[in-house]
């Protein structure tokens, strides 16, 4: 997950920066900072906490320039402490240095290590650090080269965002397992994880940064784009749950609209996993709206809002502990009683990785009146952990890794449960985008090699 958005050539950048990552809130809620430059000195803003919450008029006026990159934190590689937030910051020979990393460095155990035997000192414990401490180490001698040199040692998932005074770099790892796109604001490059970040600033989207492609806009001249393929040319790996759950809805995501793709899961599930005597289709809001109403045109049952959503929680999937995720469904989640009561009900939902949400939410709805509970998940079973980016560290957190559908059926309380085959995923998730997605998290095929 997390969140990278950047911009050069506008005197409002920090402001801009700010905007993008208020529309990229989604993927990180637990930190967010800011890197900008006036093409001399770096500017720094770094808080624990939502981007409303972190800056105010008077931060953002400290962060002076033209130049500007920021990042929201989803921990996954290291602890949701201060000293993990991004953008990185560092000054070594080649001047200071920013980086807005998004993705896991699946080797970042054993680089780790051999750094620290060769006198490294980490002040945090982000994969992310490792980064600099590599491009610190690099013989080469301009920025590009030196970067090229420290990520060619890296396994897994980066799309990165490097900030120095002289210029902005886009960088997305080989295999293009995390999302980069680059648009167009006025006349000057910006940079996000998504599109919804243009949308939210009126930027125009431009395409998607490709898989092992380095993007280089100096500060004197942003129309002065180089492009550039430094890595070994591989195919790509592309992470297909950020169309299940990630992403937002509006954002166009590997040439595909996210919404469209979550539509036609929900129609795919129908025709596989159809509820003969359910009376109505409710989505589990927000995120598997799309795809209820897919399996509801699908399938000819009426779609409702039976379960609401209250808009001041965040995202319980993405909270770090547990016990914040416990309570988190309870007051996230409200059935309607009018839409469920004395109906079969079908329930869709775009995942089921830990089963506690769906086991409070179908005791909630048996509590409103509903008479029966079939739940509909629009992917496969989650029976392996992520090491590109997801926050499904070990296989014992995950509940289709140790169960069977039917153990899973009786632990939630559902009176029955049908999954999304991985090959109804993939032919949804392809027919604008293209092959090419990383699926580990699902069959168990990790595309890298990995260290636990």
């Amino acid at each position: 997950m997390c969140a990278i958005f950047g911009i050069t050539g506008e005197k409002e950048a920090a402001k801009l920066t700010y905007l993008g990552l208020h529309a990229l809130q989604h993927r990180g809620q637990e930190g967010s900072g800011i890197i900008s430059t006036d093409g001399t000195a770096a500017f720094i803003e770094r808080h624990q906490g939502l981007v409303g919450d972190a800056y105010n008029s008077d931060v953002l006026a400290s962060l002076k320039g033209s130049a500007a990159i920021g990042h929201n934190r989803y921990s996954t590689a290291g602890s949701a402490a201060a000293a993990n937030l991004q953008p990185m910051f560092m000054k070594g020979a080649k001047g200071w240095l920013g980086v807005a990393h998004n993705g896991n460095i699946a080797n970042a155990p054993s680089l780790i290590s051999s750094l620290e035997r060769d006198g490294a000192i980490f002040h945090s414990t982000s994969d992310t650090e490792v980064i600099l401490h590599l491009f610190a180490r690099a013989r080469e001698e301009t920025v590009e080269k030196s970067l090229v040199q420290a990520l060619k040692l890296l396994q897994g998932a980066y799309s990165l965002l490097i900030l120095n005074k002289d210029k902005l770099i886009a960088v997305r790892d080989p295999l293009g397992f995390r999302p980069l796109v680059m648009g167009k604001f006025r006349d000057q490059v910006v940079f996000a994880s998504e599109s919804c970040a243009f949308d939210l600033i009126g930027a125009e989207y431009v395409r998607e940064i490709q898989p092992g492609e380095m993007v280089v806009v100096p500060h004197s001249d942003p129309n002065s784009i180089t492009s550039s393929f430094p890595f070994e040319k591989k195919a790509p790996k592309r992470c297909v749950f950020e169309f299940v759950y990630f992403a937002r809805p509006d954002s166009l995501l590997y040439s595909s609209r996210v919404h469209d793709v979550r539509k036609e899961l929900g129609r795919q599930l129908a025709k596989e996993q159809p509820a003969p005597r359910a009376e109505v289709v409710i989505p589990v809001p927000d995120s598997g709206v799309p795809a209820a109403i897919g399996y509801a045109e699908a399938s000819g049952i009426p779609f409702d809002m039976g379960i609401i959503r209250s808009h001041y929680i965040g995202r319980t999937f993405i909270e770090p502990e547990q016990e914040i995720r416990h309570l988190g469904v309870k007051l996230k989640l409200s059935p309607v009683k009018s839409c469920v009561a004395g109906k079969s009900v079908v329930v869709v939902d775009d995942s089921l990785v830990r089963g506690t949400t769906s086991k409070k939410l179908i005791g909630n709805l048996r509590e409103a009146g509903a008479k029966e509970v079939h739940v509909r998940i629009s992917a496969p079973p989650t029976a392996n952990p992520c090491y590109y980016g997801i926050d499904t560290p070990t296989r014992s957190e995950l509940m289709a890794s140790k169960h069977t559908i039917e153990q899973i059926k009786n632990y939630i309380g559902a009176d029955s449960l049908g999954y999304l085959s991985l090959d109804g995923l993939t032919k949804a998730a392809s027919q604008n985008s293209g092959e090419g997605f990383c699926d580990a998290c699902f069959s168990g095929n990790y595309p890298t090699p990995v260290e636990v």
